[in-house]
């Protein structure tokens, strides 16, 4: 598998875009949430029930992110991300599966969430800290 940087020079080097996507079909990753979703409920042996209670998602919400009826906001993702009890690595990878930004650290609202990532806050703790450092909560 190429990785970025490869695949952003062969990008820039080609003559035809239907060329470039036919030679690299093999590495692009287009996995649907809910597959993502899935896998990750097999790779942290927990139930969507589980998930969403602790991500303090609507219930009924949940399941149709789960299901992929639903398309969560950036918020959303990340509460689903301490719902899994995500590092903030993960937590990257799922935001960037969803085509979402980063967490970026100078970005003092991001800050704030993955300093509650690396400390294992929970939904409640963690909208605590943002309400207390006069940020957004996450919902």
């Amino acid at each position: 598998m190429k990785c970025t940087d490869d695949l952003l020079k062969e990008l820039a080097a080609a003559e035809s875009i239907d060329d470039y996507i036919s030679e690299n079909q093999s590495d692009f990753r287009d996995i649907r949430l809910a597959d993502y979703l899935q896998m990750l409920l097999s790779e942290k042996h927990t139930t969507k029930a589980d998930v969403i209670r602790r991500a303090e998602l609507n219930e009924i919400y949940g399941y149709q992110i789960f299901a992929g009826t639903k398309t969560p906001s950036r918020d959303k993702v990340l509460c689903l991300a301490f719902g899994f009890g995500l590092s903030a690595a993960e937590t990257q990878q799922l935001l960037k599966s969803c085509g979402l930004p980063f967490l970026y650290a100078k970005h003092r609202r991001d800050s704030i969430i993955l300093f509650a990532l690396h400390k294992q806050l929970s939904v409640p703790e963690t909208n605590t800290l943002l309400y207390d450092c006069g940020e957004e909560t996450m919902g």
